[in-house]
């Protein structure tokens, strides 16, 4: 009996060395994506369209969003209407290009087929709606921070377009993203420097609201989630992306070239390759993961 539990541990040791030997090794040096300069300090929103796409707000200048083949080379893909300036991008399950337009307190709606533009959601209510990322049930969640005051909100945006005030009075609201099975929904306040984490429950309702971890200096900006539910933040004015556990632990700092990272997003054949846009250098830079991406299935195919 003895014997046979020995070999059992033995055997399960082996297989766990096997899984963590198998696991691809990450290279975290990052290089440039993209040359200097292109964008406007307003860049923002990478995201990849379902066909590997990759797009990215404010191309050469305000009120555009431009269009990445996978050796870094940028094109217009469309100029959008006067005094809407875009800050994050997303695509629901039909394939349309979503847009949060802070100046015009807008939800664009890009059609990826004729490139027409409408307002998919207004309401008088948003400060100026920053970033937002998207559930399976083509649910928005929205930060809305009121940069003046350092205060913000947060919203839902029905499938319907109709805007769900869910919390109010908080600071300034700026990354979001979902847990990979969407019970999580994490929220950063920039000023602050806090992130938050909500349970989600069925309906796109929050609850439970609970401090995941907190900084002692610099900004945060977006953020995005790698498919085992770890959070990856960017630093603003400290350069680097943070990697944080879904318990709050942060696991390591990845350090880029420049020093305003405004957002990211996992994108190559295997979803590990992690593209940051850059305010202070106007552009893109790229990393090696271990660990792809949530949801990044068709991304660039970026070798």
């Amino acid at each position: 009996m003895h014997c046979q539990v020995k070999i059992l541990l033995t055997a399960s040791v082996l297989v766990l060395q096997s899984c963590i030997s198998s696991r691809p090794v990450a290279d975290l040096h990052s290089v440039d994506f993209t040359a200097e300069n292109l964008f406007t300090k307003n860049i923002e929103g990478p995201a990849f369209d379902r066909a590997g796409n990759l797009y990215v707000v404010n191309f050469q200048q305000a009120g555009t969003i431009g269009k990445i083949d996978e050796q870094g080379e940028c094109e217009l893909f469309v100029t959008l209407p006067a005094k809407s300036i875009a800050n994050s991008i997303q695509f629901n399950s039909r394939g349309d290009m979503l847009l949060a337009d802070f100046p015009m307190h807008n939800v664009l709606r890009v059609d990826m087929r004729t490139k027409g533009i409408s307002i998919y959601c207004h309401t008088d209510a948003f400060n100026q709606p920053n970033d937002i990322c998207i559930n399976m049930k083509d649910q928005l969640f929205a930060s809305d921070p009121k940069w003046a005051d350092s205060t913000g909100n947060l919203w839902r945006i029905d499938a319907d377009g109709s805007p769900v005030l869910l919390e109010s009075g908080m600071g300034t609201t700026n990354g979001i993203a979902l847990s990979p099975d969407e019970r999580f929904l994490y929220v950063n306040e920039s000023i602050q420097r806090r992130v938050w984490r909500y349970n989600v429950d069925g309906d796109g309702g929050v609850s439970e609201k609970k401090l995941l971890i907190e900084f002692q200096n610099y900004g945060m900006d977006g953020m995005k989630c790698d498919s085992e539910g770890n959070l990856y933040i960017a630093r603003f004015g400290k350069g680097t992306i943070a990697v944080v556990s879904p318990e709050g632990i942060l696991l390591r700092e990845v350090q880029l070239r420049g020093k305003n990272c405004t957002n990211l997003t996992f994108g190559g054949l295997d979803g590990r390759t992690v593209f940051v846009t850059l305010n202070d250098r106007k552009g893109l830079e790229k990393f090696r993961n271990d660990i792809p991406g949530k949801g990044t299935a068709g991304a660039m195919q970026q070798k």
